[in-house]
């Protein structure tokens, strides 16, 4: 009995010993990260919430949501500098994801950063802005469109997530974990080594049959996934969404908005049918755009990305104002 023990006791100091080793890891590579890929925007203060925003151009308003486990470099590696001659663009960390932090008592719901996003754009001043919503955005825009209708005047989803699945995509299934204590001791612990181990792989799926760009990591902001509290906040965005997307999902028929939808034919994250036509079926006048491509269109494809949105801020009506500004900025010119 005493050697069982001993042998158990000596178990447990090992076992302390190496989790606090991943725990200095986990915090170095965390400040690291910070020192190389600070905030490049500014931030905002809104309905309770702070939100790391990155703005750039002049002219009717575009709103850029980013995905799971993702931040607002997504928009800017490409997509937001070839919009930002025409409209005013305004990419948002979305609470917990990037710089931003998480709502207060945690909360990830898709109403609860609709809301947030709502007061955003009235503290921006951006009227009814043209949304774009990538991935799990997506869901987030539709939740904005159909919860506070008078602040979209028209939904661009970019590979969107707007249908409850039975199952969590493979790559996601670390952040499945249900109790807060061990989400919280995983993410200070396991899931860094874990998330640099498995990088490779990682960015084959999320991106295949398409390859990340090597500048991916910096540019795209991808080593900020490299935190502890970007594997919480993914985690609780992934937690949150069986209490509010099948609701949402019954609300699509009631969309009065222009509503386009742009996917990747070979997409190993969200399949089209699934997401894309399943929404397009509910919507009166929704579009349906595929390429060849995967899931990461705004990084991969920026070229087509920004051709969709245009077309889409055409459709919902910014058109006019943007030619208006054009024609305003000239007149000002010749003064």
């Amino acid at each position: 009995m005493n050697i069982l023990l001993t042998l158990a006791g000596f178990v447990c100091g090992l076992v302390a010993v190496a989790l606090a080793a991943a725990w200095l890891f986990s915090f170095a590579i965390a400040r690291k990260v910070g020192e190389t890929l600070p905030p490049r925007g500014r931030f905002v203060d809104a309905a309770g919430a702070r939100l790391h925003v990155h703005e750039s151009g002049e002219g009717p308003a575009i709103l850029m949501i980013h995905g799971l486990g993702g931040q607002l470099s997504h928009y800017t590696y490409g997509v937001a500098g070839r919009l930002a001659g025409r409209y005013r663009v305004v990419a948002v960390d979305r609470p917990g994801s990037g710089w931003s932090p998480p709502l207060p008592g945690g909360e990830a719901g898709l109403p609860a950063q609709a809301a947030v996003l709502a007061a955003l754009i009235e503290r921006l001043g951006l009227g009814r802005p043209l949304v774009v919503g990538h991935s799990l955005g997506g869901a987030v825009a539709l939740a904005l469109a159909l919860g506070h209708p008078d602040k979209v005047s028209g939904l661009a989803l970019l590979a969107p997530l707007t249908h409850m699945r039975d199952d969590v995509p493979p790559v996601f299934e670390g952040l499945a974990i249900r109790s807060p204590l061990l989400r919280r001791l995983v993410a200070w612990t396991l899931a860094i080594p874990a998330s640099i181990r498995k990088g490779g792989a990682t960015l084959e799926q999320v991106f295949g049959p398409e390859a990340a760009p090597k500048d991916f990591g910096t540019r795209g902001g991808g080593l900020l996934s490299l935190r502890p509290s970007a594997f919480l906040a993914a985690s609780a965005d992934l937690q949150a969404l069986p209490a509010h997307l099948p609701a949402l999902q019954q609300g699509y028929g009631r969309l009065r908005v222009p509503v386009g939808v742009l996917y990747g034919r070979d997409d190993r994250i969200l399949d089209w049918r699934a997401n894309g036509q399943a929404l397009a079926d509910k919507v009166a006048g929704a579009r349906l755009d595929l390429v060849d491509g995967g899931h990461m269109l705004p990084v991969t494809q920026p070229d087509a990305c920004a051709a969709f949105i245009d077309g889409m801020a055409q459709a919902s009506g910014l058109r006019i104002a943007a030619a208006a500004g054009a024609a305003n900025a000239g007149a000002s010119g010749a003064r």
